[in-house]
């Protein structure tokens, strides 16, 4: 997991084939206009999820974690509160995973919390379960998914 501001994000480009393009996108354009839904950088290896969810709350926010994409999420307005546990850790699966959406869910609770103001980013590996929408109110956010396997060679890819 990383966190840190959208104007040092250049720092982290290096450490995966598509980062480059993902914080390109983010730091050119005007993410406040955008309007809701998915933006295609370069098809299903490289997108962008805009929405403006209403907050959960800690208690509401659950655990999820992610086995083909990373998850580059960014704060466009309002404040994000993003749960954070190591994947390792987390015991109590909430279903199976679903393949389709790429999403699993898991009862544990966050080991810590990231406050995430306007322009401040989080990188969730696989192996970071997140709990996102952990604050109160409105936030906009920007979520980029970054395919895992362009940065896996093909014969040490896990399986699905």
């Amino acid at each position: 997991m990383i966190l840190d501001l959208l104007t040092r994000s250049a720092r982290y480009a290096t450490l995966h084939p598509l980062f480059a393009a993902a914080f390109e996108y983010l730091t050119s354009t005007d993410l406040a206009g955008l309007p809701l839904g998915r933006v295609a950088l370069q098809g299903d290896r490289l997108f962008v999820l805009v929405d403006e969810p209403e907050g959960r709350g800690r208690s509401g926010a659950r655990l999820e974690a992610h086995r083909r994409y990373i998850d580059i999420q960014l704060t466009v307005s309002g404040t994000e509160h993003i749960g954070w546990r190591p994947l390792e850790h987390c015991r109590s699966e909430d279903g199976p995973f679903a393949v389709d959406r790429d999403l699993g869910f898991f009862r544990d609770q966050p080991e810590s919390w990231l406050v995430l103001p306007p322009q401040h980013f989080a990188i969730f590996f696989p192996d970071d379960a997140h709990a996102p929408l952990g604050g109160d109110g409105r936030v906009k956010k920007a979520v980029v998914k970054v395919e895992l396997a362009a940065f896996i060679s093909p014969r040490a890819r896990p399986s699905a």
